[in-house]
């Protein structure tokens, strides 16, 4: 299960980043929705399954509230979710 979590640590900050560092220009500046769509799709896919293995994953560890808030605030965060998988996931 931990390892699910950190694969979906890691594709759910990829995905951030693409939606607002990519897709986002793409589609104010250049006028072109398409990709904004799916990829919004996908981070949002990510994110609620981020949030959910970081409670399953804190129940089955028995880690404490702190550190499923951390969590919390990091699947908000740009490059968050990158140190997360570095600093607890690992």
């Amino acid at each position: 299960m931990l390892k699910a979590f950190r694969i979906t640590a890691i594709l759910e900050g990829i995905s951030y980043l693409a939606l607002f560092g990519v897709t986002m220009p793409l589609k104010y500046w250049a006028e072109i929705p398409e990709p904004n769509k799916w990829v919004g799709y996908a981070h949002g896919f990510l994110f609620i399954a981020f949030i959910l293995l970081s409670i399953i994953v804190c129940y089955n560890k028995k880690w404490g509230f702190k550190r499923l808030a951390i969590f919390g605030i990091a699947s908000l965060l740009p490059f968050a979710t990158f140190y997360v998988e570095e600093k607890y996931l690992r």
